[in-house]
């Protein structure tokens, strides 16, 4: 082979290429020869074996005499393909059957092996965790050592391959074990908890856990609990450049100390000497002796507070703010119920956090107010004010209440279902425990009676309010104003609502502020403002702060959804940022109740304004609400128009009702919606449908007036009153107003009790005069 392959790879003579040529026919001939023989000796072997196959196997007539040495030579060339007359003889084909897979048998194996790994990850948690406890001796322990071992585990924060969550098991671990040292060691570390804690979250999407949100909470009320002691008068502040400076020489030694020691016992004898003898000769310079690392540490650490006054032996340094980290518990709270759904109990669930969260702020206020720092003290406070304004007073002592049940009961359903029983008693004496199940005997578990001031809550805010126009900044300021605002009008106090606004002139600087979260509060309030109009009669009032809010995209004014429309043109990113400004569904605004506030009260103004249309022409330019006429002129131009289902469709079927002078039926399809008892107060929807009542009856009264007017020489007071159900004074009310306003040409004549109509039409002048004085006002 090799001189084949040399000869046809030469090509300086014709007769080393023929002599090549010749000897790879030869090759060939003897590798077919040596293919038919192996064809023709298998053959043999099956005619042996089998007699069947005779008939079949038509080649086993070829020599067989030189079969061992083709073969041998086929084989050492290595040819698996078969040629030549062995290609086309017949093969026995082999038929595999097919494996059935067990799909029972290899869900089995997936979900053991899935438990398998989730055991597997308990055990190296739970090995993990008993490590953090014990990689320190509890019996050598000082505050020194806590205080090194704790820089050691910060300096891994943020590197390359470091799990955040063993971090944070190794400060916890530590945090436990520096209890024993009091406040200066154990706030540090707690701080450093914290931090871990909210590193936790990758992205600014992500939110923290229930379980995480209430252990970080449980940290920092432990730190409150410390701050609030004022005999102790323990305060917290910012660590010092030299503090820094000691921390950093700390956490670098721990990063390098021991990749340093290595290194210089790597390099030899000299090497290994150097670095016993910098471990062993550290000397104490008062007694002469030898000491170690952490005996000079902690021997510095006690020198070091022993030449503090006493004001700086209660003042711990640490690293963070202690108001930075109340703000973002707050933003997580509110990103997880953003993302929680709001029909699944673990929203509900949630909720009693909130609880919580204002105890927090109130205890750290208090802190900050002591210490003398007011701008984070009108930070907490404006913090707080955001979570207590959008409760109505009587939901708002339900919440309390039920909050404080569960702190000191836990869950309903956990309890005994005796005590629960209205049967249970807990008067003193023996009980026959034959007719008396024992858990009746401690009684119905109640909580303790709250404090009347903590049912204040307008004092409250007040309080509040007043503490960050003296103290915050001018987004704090404008944020307590709007939400200060939206709790009088909450509670229909509209004048001091009203008076607020006006004062503060935010209407004028809220458009140029910048701040869309701040817009959004302003649209809230503004809305809300309306509705305490609606609820107190004041129809005009409430048409005008709700016409702006409803005649566009109410849902992303009051942020409580985004728009999915398909032709939008919002980035990605500014449907991330709208979607992080939504309001948590507990604080929604009822859409279906703020439309039908607003279609009403334009209806109330409309009815008569299209009637008086109707009769003068020179009226019908004036439009008082756009939103209304459209839906009425949709209304108008249905063919069929079936039983109302929408609110929309019912304040329709009631305004035509209205124009054609049926105030019952008017009346009757306004008072069955739904929508009012959404109202929070009590008897709040009754009330509302009696103002309704008679808001219809003084409007269809005007519109009666407007409409047919023309028609009549004379109208009996009486007759007026009988047709709508209304007294003499209310209806005298009515008709002297609009007498004074110029909408009715009339006069009363007394003795008669009846109104004189008069038939004088305006001259041009005194129709431009009207004109001017329209457009002058």
């Amino acid at each position: 082979d090799d001189a084949s392959s040399s000869s046809s790879s030469s090509s300086s003579s014709s007769s080393s290429s023929g002599s090549s040529s010749g000897k790879k026919k030869k090759k060939k001939k003897a590798d077919s020869d040596s293919d038919d023989s192996d064809s023709d000796s298998d053959n043999e072997s099956d005619k042996s074996g089998s007699d069947s196959d005779d008939s079949s196997e038509w080649g086993s007539s070829s020599s067989s005499s030189s079969s061992s040495s083709d073969s041998s030579a086929a084989g050492g060339a290595g040819q698996t393909q078969p040629k030549g007359r062995a290609f086309w003889l017949k093969k026995t084909t082999v038929v595999k059957e097919k494996v059935e897979k067990d799909k029972e048998k290899r869900g089995e194996e997936r979900k053991r092996a899935k438990e398998e790994a989730a055991r597997a990850k308990a055990i190296a948690e739970a090995a993990s965790v008993t490590s953090t406890k014990t990689f320190l001796p509890e019996e050598s322990l000082t505050p020194s050592l806590i205080n090194k071992k704790t820089l050691e585990v910060v300096s891994s924060r943020g590197r390359k391959g470091t799990d955040n969550r063993v971090l944070l098991r190794q400060l916890e671990a530590l945090s436990r074990l520096s209890v024993r040292f009091g406040p200066r060691v154990e706030i540090p570390v707690l701080m450093h908890v914290i931090t871990a804690q909210f590193d936790l979250q990758r992205t600014i999407d992500d939110f923290m856990e229930t379980s995480s949100w209430r252990s970080c909470a449980g940290y920092l009320s432990r730190i409150g609990s410390i701050l609030d002691d004022e005999k102790e008068g323990w305060k917290m502040g910012a660590l010092t450049a030299e503090d820094g400076d000691i921390a950093n020489d700390l956490m670098i030694s721990a990063a390098v100390g021991k990749a340093g020691k290595m290194k210089a016992t790597g390099k030899g004898g000299e090497g290994a000497m150097s670095a016993m003898a910098a471990e062993e000769y550290l000397i104490n310079p008062h007694t002469g002796e030898v000491e170690s690392e952490e005996a000079r540490a902690e021997r510095l650490r006690i020198e070091a507070e022993a030449k503090m006054s006493p004001e700086e032996l209660k003042t711990v340094r640490v690293a963070g703010s202690l108001s930075l980290f109340l703000s973002r518990l707050d933003e997580e709270y509110t990103k997880s119920l953003q993302r929680i759904s709001p029909h699944s109990i673990e929203y509900v669930n949630r909720l009693r956090d909130e609880s919580k969260l204002v105890e927090l702020l109130t205890v750290f206020q208090r802190y900050f107010e002591r210490v003398g720092e007011n701008a984070d003290a009108a930070m907490l406070a404006e913090l707080r004010v955001e979570h207590l304004y959008y409760r109505h007073d009587s939901i708002a002592v339900q919440v309390d209440r039920a909050a404080k049940f569960h702190e000191k009961y836990g869950e309903t359903h956990l309890l005994h279902p005796a005590c629960m029983s209205s049967s249970s008693d807990a008067t003193e004496g023996k009980k026959d425990f034959k007719t008396i199940n024992p858990g009746a005997v401690g009684g119905m578990p109640s909580t303790d009676s709250i404090d009347p001031e903590d049912l204040d809550v307008a004092k409250q805010i007040s309080d509040l309010c007043t503490f960050i126009y003296q103290y915050g900044s001018d987004r704090q300021k404008t944020r307590a104003m709007l939400c200060h605002i939206y709790h009088h009008a909450l509670h229909d106090r509209f004048l001091e609502a009203r008076d607020l606004l006006l004062m503060s002139h935010l209407q004028e600087t809220i458009p140029v502020a910048g701040d869309i979260s701040t817009m959004i509060l302003f649209n809230r309030m503004m809305v809300t403002i309306g509705l305490a109009a609606f609820r107190l009669g004041k129809i005009w009032d409430a048409h005008q702060c709700l016409s702006d809010i409803c005649s566009g995209r109410v849902r992303e004014l009051l942020a409580q959804g985004v728009a999915a429309g398909r032709f939008s043109d919002k980035s990605p990113e500014q449907e991330k940022a709208e979607k992080r400004r939504q309001i948590p569904y507990h604080q929604h605004i009822n859409l279906d109740l703020l439309e039908a506030c607003h279609l009403i009260s334009a209806m109330l103004l409309e009815v008569p304004n299209m009637a008086a249309a109707g009769v003068d022409e020179s009226r019908r330019s004036r439009i008082i609400s756009r939103t209304f006429r459209k839906y009425h002129d949709m209304y108008d131009r249905q063919v069929f128009t079936g039983p109302p289902e929408m609110t929309r469709d019912f304040v329709m079927t009631a305004t035509k009702a209205l124009m054609k002078g049926d105030w019952k039926k008017c009346s009757d399809l306004l008072n069955t919606l739904d929508v009012w008892n959404l109202v929070a107060g009590d008897n709040s929807a009754d009330e509302i449908k009696v103002m309704l009542t008679e808001k219809i009856k003084q409007t269809g009264l005007r519109t009666y007036l407007l409409a047919f007017s023309s028609q009549y020489d004379s109208l009996s007071l009486s007759q007026l009153c009988s047709m709508f159900e209304m007294g003499k004074n209310e209806v005298h009310s009515v008709v002297s107003k609009m007498m004074i306003n110029r909408d009715l040409v009339a006069s009363w004549d007394q003795p008669t009790e009846t109104i004189v109509m008069r038939k004088i039409e305006p001259s041009a002048l005194q129709v431009l005069a009207l004109q001017f004085a329209e457009k002058a006002t």
